[in-house]
């Protein structure tokens, strides 16, 4: 009797072992969330199913790079905290269970995961200078990686950082000028990527302007004091403030729209005008006014041999 018992326990073993080997794989080994890149600080979830009895019949072990994380565990979730690139691998688990006559263990594919460092924004704007009442877009986006949210930013010179409410799609539509910035977020509890590089988006006007000049001679001598005046066509009931461009392309700013200077060098002056309230929004450059400076006058005398009883100068080149 005993024999014949022994012989059939024998036989059951025999068959199992046979039923088992050369089967296909049994333990799958997923994650979520299913990125293809991570980041220092985010986090993901291994789940470990085995095709093959309950889940708590099995015990679980997790390792990355053959190196064993959890060993002999009855959950199949596994969370891990990537605190370094060096979390980065293929990972693989494995289950045993155990039975009165028999012992079992499946493991799963390998899934490499990659982790890098600290993720970065970038901002690109499809131009920085856009005519008033227009818009210009401006994306934000994380390399290689996806799944992110955005926030966006806007400063001026004369105002702190405000945050835009809208654009978690990573694209918003702006009028205003300024200084724009913005960044990533993800996951949960969120990670947020390094801010970008800011971006100035300048606003231009379609207001005319124009230079004059008092007195308005043809011709000017050096060390001579005339005044240049920005006209800006249809401006009234805005404050402006001007900027003026040189021969020597220097750029000067005044309150005023008139700007006496002492003659010196021939060239071209032209000028441009913006709200004071707003200094990323502004005209478009004048026509530039050419001033012909001569040599510093020595004398005139009126000539009354000629008919048209022109003015003689004499002037000294220095």
């Amino acid at each position: 009797m005993g024999h014949t018992l022994l012989c059939k326990l024998e036989f059951i073993l025999v068959l199992y072992s046979l039923l088992h080997s050369g089967h296909t794989q049994d333990a799958e080994l997923t994650f979520e969330p299913k990125w293809s890149t991570f980041f220092i600080g985010e986090s993901l979830t291994f789940k470990c199913d085995m095709e093959e009895g309950r889940t708590d019949d099995w015990k679980y072990t997790l390792k990355r790079n053959d190196w064993t994380l959890y060993s002999d565990v009855t959950q199949q979730d596994f969370k891990i905290n990537l605190l370094h690139k060096s979390y980065s691998g293929d990972y693989q688990c494995c289950g045993l269970r155990k039975g009165l006559y028999f012992k079992e263990k499946e493991c799963s594919n390998r899934v490499y995961i990659h982790v890098s460092d600290r993720a970065r924004a970038t901002l690109t704007a499809a131009t920085t200078t856009v005519s008033v009442g227009d818009r210009v877009t401006l994306i934000c986006s994380v390399e290689k990686s996806a799944g992110w949210k955005y926030e966006w930013f806007r400063r001026t010179s004369h105002t702190s950082e405000d945050t835009i409410n809208d654009g978690l799609n990573g694209n918003i539509r702006v009028s205003q000028g300024g200084i724009y910035r913005c960044r990533g977020f993800r996951g949960e509890p969120a990670v947020y990527s390094d801010p970008s590089d800011e971006v100035t988006i300048q606003i231009t006007f379609s207001n005319k302007v124009s230079v004059t000049q008092k007195p308005s001679w043809s011709q000017i001598f050096r060390g001579e004091r005339i005044t240049l005046t920005c006209e800006v066509q249809g401006g009234e009931g805005v404050q402006w403030e001007y900027e003026w461009r040189t021969p020597q392309s220097q750029t000067f700013r005044t309150n005023q729209k008139d700007w006496t200077i002492t003659a010196s060098i021939s060239g071209d002056y032209s000028c441009k005008s913006r709200p004071t309230d707003d200094s990323y929004s502004a005209t478009k450059w004048s026509k530039a006014l050419r001033l012909s400076v001569l040599g510093k006058l020595i004398f005139c005398f009126l000539n009354m041999f000629l008919q048209t009883q022109q003015n003689i100068c004499v002037y000294k080149n220095e």
